[in-house]
């Protein structure tokens, strides 16, 4: 088995020492999914047009000159799982003593359950769950954060489809989208219900019971806004050229107000029929997505700010600046914010069903939770 490096030292840190148990030793928050909890674009603090050094202060992986380093961010994971060092589970502030980022960038369900349960390793690691059984063996596990079924929905080739229906053939991909969600659905919802059983599973063989520890199953925030409150006009390529958000009104709608949510509520349905808590993101990032008219785009006028500028990363196709699987991701100021989420979600019941908002105007210490719908 690969463990990460992260996972790896852990291990090797507690050698010569007494072994951790259920209710001893060092407690432990653990992440595990694909990329909306990875980490992925925590690189980056806003979106600049600027190409050239450290793009108007957005680009952490900035060396000197034109030199870029993203290993700085994400460290062995670079290009890869990118687990970056705002991650959520890193941002989310003393609720364990130790913090463990089994996520990786591109996982599907089939990426987190046991090998002995049909699972795949994937990008050189063993599957997620097997990870965790040895995370479970050297420390007291008390939260494991789970994001799971954007990629067997298929996000990546949603938002690729719907971006090409703007800028190549001027149609909408709302209704084709929606119909291929649809046959997926209750296949995909079955696969993250059997990504928390064997997540149980590990945890019992361990010998946890279910009550020592939770599990938070979260849904996944818009990275785009209604079309209302988009900056851009959709009648000419500023959408595109500008703002990085290629899409048109009725498909950003779809997205914010159907898709997003339909998610959000059978995420919620599997999270009660599994007895886990749920943590809905839908609005998380709510006046913060990329080209929303309530932030602005880093320039020399206007800083790189949690409180001012998106949260999300746009769509570089050319790769001028990173790697195109960052776009359309949580940057680092929406990393911070997801990390705030779960501070507050771990707060609350173990079995609890919340909201995590922002407040306008305010950076990621103005999270709060409400109902969930």
């Amino acid at each position: 088995m690969v463990l990460p490096l992260a996972v790896g030292a852990l291990l090797a840190g507690s050698a010569g020492t007494s072994a951790a148990s259920p209710g001893t030793g060092p407690t432990a928050v653990v992440s595990m999914g694909d990329s909306y909890i990875s980490g992925e674009a925590g690189r980056w603090k806003g979106n600049s047009l600027t190409n050239s050094g450290n793009r108007t202060g957005t680009d952490r992986a900035w060396v000197s000159g034109n030199a870029y380093d993203p290993a700085k961010v994400y460290g062995s994971t670079a290009g890869g799982c990118h687990r970056s060092d705002s991650a959520e589970v890193q941002s989310a502030g003393a609720i364990a003593d130790v913090a463990v980022n089994l996520a990786c960038s591109g996982a599907t369900s089939e990426n987190v359950f046991r090998a002995a349960s049909g699972g795949v390793a994937f990008k050189g690691e063993a599957p997620q769950a097997d990870q965790l059984a040895a995370v479970a063996r050297a420390n007291n596990v008390k939260v494991i954060a789970l994001s799971i079924g954007g990629n067997d929905l298929g996000f990546a080739d949603i938002i690729k489809d719907c971006a090409l229906d703007f800028a190549l053939w001027g149609s909408y991909c709302y209704d084709d989208q929606q119909y291929g969600v649809d046959e997926k659905m209750d296949g995909v919802m079955a696969n993250v219900g059997k990504s928390v059983d064997e997540v149980r599973a590990v945890m019992r063989t361990a010998g946890y019971t279910d009550s020592s520890y939770r599990i938070v199953l979260q849904s996944y925030p818009s990275p785009i806004p209604r079309g209302a409150e988009n900056r851009y006009p959709q009648s000419d390529w500023s959408r595109l050229n500008t703002g990085g958000c290629p899409f048109w009104n009725r498909d950003s709608d779809w997205a914010r107000d159907s898709l997003v949510p339909q998610i959000a509520g059978r995420l919620k349905a599997v999270a009660a029929a599994k007895g886990v808590q749920f943590l809905d993101l839908r609005d998380m990032m709510q006046g913060r997505e990329v080209c929303a008219k309530a932030s602005k785009q880093v320039s020399s006028s206007a800083p790189a700010s949690a409180k001012t500028s998106e949260w999300a990363r746009w769509i570089d196709s050319s790769e001028t600046q990173g790697l195109v699987q960052e776009s359309m991701h949580p940057n680092h100021f929406g990393q911070l914010a997801l990390g705030r989420c779960l501070n507050l979600a771990v707060a609350q019941p173990a079995n609890s069903a919340s909201s995590c908002k922002n407040t306008a105007g305010a950076d990621h210490t103005g999270m709060f939770l409400a109902s969930a719908p």
